[in-house]
């Protein structure tokens, strides 16, 4: 007999099902690549003692080839041997008694920690190995709810960090920039950037220094987005204009979004409205996406440079994204790239190996998680070989141009009907989500490849702006006859360039 436990949440009921079976359809879809992804990028379990709780939210290396753990209970471990084959580590409580560390940075002998509440920098003056030194950088915007999440990020190239900062729940901004993020000077000065943020899940920044926060799905949200952090601007989730008057030369937007309206639309109605860069299809790529981090591994982790590899703590899986900045709004793809991982993932971290860190944990709140254990680090590590894969979607007035990891086979790649191309957007709304609206089904036209047979450009009718493209390519063939790893690909059209 199958088991339904309704659950009442603060933005609305929501149906769990305790079963294994219907556990399972809830959290979503499996790509069901897992083996295939394997052989290129195997996962190696990183070993915890039991006496350490670890419960993992935020990574960052420091030197001599240790790894800085940051954990949900307020921990500090330094893990040495974390990048040995097999790892052989060894961990050492370097600090406590903080408060959930969503994000570490090192820099200049510190160790800056984003705790629930505050900025800390954390020292070991005498070399012992411990932390002796705890100074608050800032705790500017305070916090008295569970749901307040602060997410840190690594420091930019001006050495601010930037913080996003969870509503009160869903709907509502109790305290001071909560739905807000924020950068914090290295002397301490807190700068409000942007408002209408509802629950974000990680900073970083890509490959041109443009910091991003992830955002999870829900009210002002019908999947999970990445958003651009532009200064004085507006994302969204308009529970947090109350903070406005405490911004020194800075005015509430003059409007507000309406709610059952489209983003094309009232992105034209707010002028301070900035899209999403990036729709994450909810379930089909991620539900609950957390931390991210820019591959700068100079191909030591395969053919992905500068691109942003993402967690995921629902469906325990990593994902990968590229962007591009059109008409001065910033847009991009987003691709499958490894499930199966232990636990729900918080955060990953690169190696100077080129190694991919990942970890999490499983909490008792309403959260599914499909990884069973409680909590765990695992670590992606490239074999060398190099999957076919899309490495990465760009569009073009008229279609769109895709590079391959590896040759395509042309007799396959030149066919129009090789590629499955359908959009679709969401409800922009209060309402908690949106499924898929506004479905079309743009034509390929031609498909024209290069002659190195590494990309393919796509002359498309019926491209729509503010609408996830959804491409599936499995028809498509490398020249070695090796059919795509993974067949879909996902681009969120803000802005059409012009031209030809």
């Amino acid at each position: 007999m199958n088991h339904i436990c309704l659950c009442q949440a603060e933005d609305g009921i929501r149906v769990f099902y305790l079963s294994r079976g219907l556990g399972e359809v809830y959290k979503g879809q499996m790509w069901g690549t897992a083996d295939a992804e394997a052989k290129c990028y195997p996962l190696v379990g990183i070993p915890i003692p039991p006496e350490v709780p670890m419960h993992p939210g935020s990574f960052e290396i420091l030197p001599d080839q240790k790894l800085a753990v940051g954990t949900r209970r307020g921990d500090v471990y330094v893990i040495t041997g974390a990048f040995e084959t097999p790892p052989n580590p060894t961990y050492e409580l370097f600090a406590s008694g903080q408060d959930e560390i969503f994000g570490l940075s090192w820099k200049d002998g510190t160790l800056t920690a984003m705790q629930f509440g505050e900025i800390t920098r954390i020292k070991d003056t005498d070399g012992d190995g411990s932390a002796d030194q705890f100074h608050a950088l800032t705790n500017n915007w305070g916090y008295a709810e569970g749901h307040e999440f602060a997410f840190g990020s690594k420091h930019d190239r001006d050495g601010n960090i930037w913080v996003a900062l969870g509503l009160s729940g869903s709907y509502k901004s109790h305290n001071l920039f909560r739905g807000w993020a924020v950068k914090v000077t290295p002397d301490g000065k807190m700068i409000p950037v942007c408002s209408g943020l509802r629950s974000p899940g990680g900073v970083a920044a890509n490959a041109e220094g443009v910091m991003f926060a992830i955002e999870s799905q829900g009210p002002w949200n019908g999947s999970c987005s990445l958003k651009h952090l532009k200064q004085d601007h507006f994302l969204g989730h308009p529970a947090s204009y109350n903070w406005y008057p405490f911004v020194e030369g800075l005015d509430a937007p003059a409007v507000e979004p309406k709610s059952n309206s489209r983003m094309q639309i009232e992105k034209k109605r707010v002028k301070e409205l900035v899209p999403p860069a990036i729709l994450f299809p909810y379930i089909k790529m991620g539900r609950s996406i957390s931390g991210f981090q820019l591959d700068q591994t100079k191909g030591k982790f395969g053919p992905f440079e500068n691109q942003l590899f993402f967690g995921d703590y629902t469906l325990s899986l990593i994902m990968r994204a590229t962007t591009e900045e059109i008409n001065g709004v910033w847009q991009g793809a987003c691709y499958p790239f490894r499930e199966g991982l232990d636990t729900g993932i918080m955060n990953v971290q690169f190696t100077p190996k080129g190694q991919l860190i990942a970890g999490g944990f499983t909490t008792s709140r309403q959260w599914p998680v499909r990884g069973e254990k409680p909590f765990a680090i695992q670590r992606l590590d490239w074999t060398g070989k190099t999957p076919f894969e899309i490495r990465e979607i760009k569009i073009r007035p008229d279609g769109f141009l895709l590079n391959f990891t590896l040759p395509v086979d042309p007799s396959v790649a030149a066919k129009p009907e090789t590629y499955t191309l359908t959009t679709y957007t969401h409800n922009f709304g209060a309402g908690y989500g949106s499924p898929e609206v506004d479905h079309t089904e743009p034509i390929v036209k031609r498909a024209v490849v290069s002659d190195d047979r590494l990309s393919v450009r796509l002359f498309i009718e019926g491209i729509q702006e503010s609408h996830i493209h959804d491409f599936d390519l499995a028809p498509m063939m490398s020249a070695g006859k090796k059919p795509l790893l993974h067949t879909k690909a996902y681009y969120t059209v803000n802005e059409i360039p012009a031209g030809q």
